[in-house]
C-alpha cells in the first residue's frame, strides 16, 4: 500500500530524529547504563582473596546481603549487622524526609506569598547553601553541633545545660545534618506548587465556615500534592546513599548504606557484595520513583 507524501514525511522526520539522538543513545548507553551492567555483573561473581573478582558465577554476594556464614560451622544466620544499616538508612532517610517537609512547608508558603521583588530574593537566599560544596556544608554544621561548637557555647552561657550535649557521632547529629543540607530541595518543589495556588479558594473555603486546619486538609494539601511527592522523592533518594554526611557526622561508626558500600569495595574486599547492595539500592530507588510518578499520574486524571 502505497503511503502519502504526508505519511511519507512523517516516517523521514522520525527516522531523522532518531538518528539526530544516535549520539546521546550511544553516550547513555556507555557511560550510564554500561557501568551499571558491570556493577550487575560482579554481584554474581565470587569475591578475589585481595579484592577484584573471580570469573566464577556465585550467588553468594546476593545471599550475603541478607545472611551471612559462620566462620567456624559454615552454618549460615541473619546478618544483623547489615539489617542494622538498612534499617538505619531507611529511618534516617524517613525522618529527613518528615523534617524537612514540617519545616519546608511553611518556608515554601511564606516565600510564595511574598512581593515578586521579596520573593526573588528570599529563592535566591534558598539556593545559596548549592554554591558550596557539601563537605564544607556538612563541615559547617559539625562545627554548630560539636561538643566545643556554637550551639553548646551559647547553651552553656545561658544555663541551660550545665555540661556540653554529646550530638556529635550520633544518629541525631547525622539527622540534623541530612535535613539542613536536603532541605532546599524540599522546599523549591513546595514552593513550585505553592505558587500556583489559587489564593481564592482559601476564601472561598472560609465562606463556607470552614475551619484552619479543614481548609490546611481538604484544600491546600490535596492541591499542592505534587510538589510534596516531588520534594519527598528528591530529599529520601538522596539520603539513602548519603556518604559523606553520616560519615563525618557519624565518626565512621554509625554507617549508612552508601558507607556499607564503599566500605566493602574498599577495606571489606567483597565487590560482589557491594555490587549486590548498589543493585538493591537502585531497585529501591527505582520503586520510589515509580511511586512518584503513579502519585503524578493520579493527580493528572483527577484533573
Amino acid at each position: 500500500m502505497a503511503l502519502t507524501l504526508e505519511e511519507q514525511t512523517g516516517r523521514d522526520q522520525v527516522r531523522r530524529n532518531w538518528w539526530l539522538s544516535l549520539p546521546a543513545l550511544v553516550i547513555l548507553m556507555v557511560a550510564a547504563i554500561g557501568p551499571l551492567i558491570v556493577v550487575l555483573v560482579y554481584s554474581f561473581l565470587t569475591p578475589g582473596e585481595y579484592g577484584n573478582v573471580e570469573w566464577k558465577f556465585s550467588t553468594e554476594g546476593w545471599m550475603s546481603v541478607f545472611v551471612t556464614k559462620d566462620i567456624f560451622d559454615e552454618t549460615w544466620k541473619l546478618a544483623d549487622a547489615h539489617m542494622t544499616i538498612f534499617w538505619r538508612s531507611v529511618k534516617l532517610s524517613l525522618l529527613t524526609t518528615a523534617l524537612t517537609l514540617v519545616v519546608g512547608f511553611p518556608t515554601a508558603w511564606f516565600i510564595a506569598t511574598r512581593p515578586a521583588r521579596a520573593k526573588a530574593l528570599w529563592l535566591f537566599l534558598i539556593t545559596i547553601p548549592f554554591w558550596t560544596n557539601l563537605l564544607i556544608r556538612t563541615f559547617a554544621i559539625n562545627q554548630i553541633i560539636r561538643n566545643e561548637g556554637l550551639l553548646n557555647t551559647m547553651l552553656l552561657k545561658l544555663g541551660v545545660i550545665s555540661a556540653p550535649l554529646q550530638i556529635t557521632y550520633t544518629d541525631t547529629a547525622v539527622l540534623i545534618g541530612m535535613v539542613y543540607v536536603y532541605l532546599p530541595l524540599m522546599v523549591l518543589p513546595l514552593f513550585a506548587s505553592i505558587d500556583r495556588f489559587d489564593m481564592r479558594l482559601l476564601e472561598a473555603g472560609y465562606d463556607l465556615y470552614a475551619s484552619r486546619a479543614q481548609v490546611l486538609r481538604r484544600v491546600i494539601l490535596p492541591l499542592v500534592k505534587p510538589g510534596i511527592v516531588a520534594g519527598s522523592i528528591l530529599v529520601f533518594i538522596p539520603c539513602l546513599g548519603a556518604y559523606v554526611t553520616p560519615r563525618i557526622l557519624g565518626g565512621g561508626k554509625l554507617m549508612m548504606i552508601g558507607n556499607f558500600i564503599e566500605l566493602q569495595f574498599g577495606q571489606g574486599r567483597n565487590w560482589p557484595l557491594g555490587a549486590a547492595i548498589s543493585i538493591l539500592l537502585l531497585i529501591v530507588v527505582t520503586i520510589a520513583l515509580l511511586f512518584y510518578v503513579r502519585a503524578i499520574n493520579g493527580e493528572n486524571r483527577d484533573a
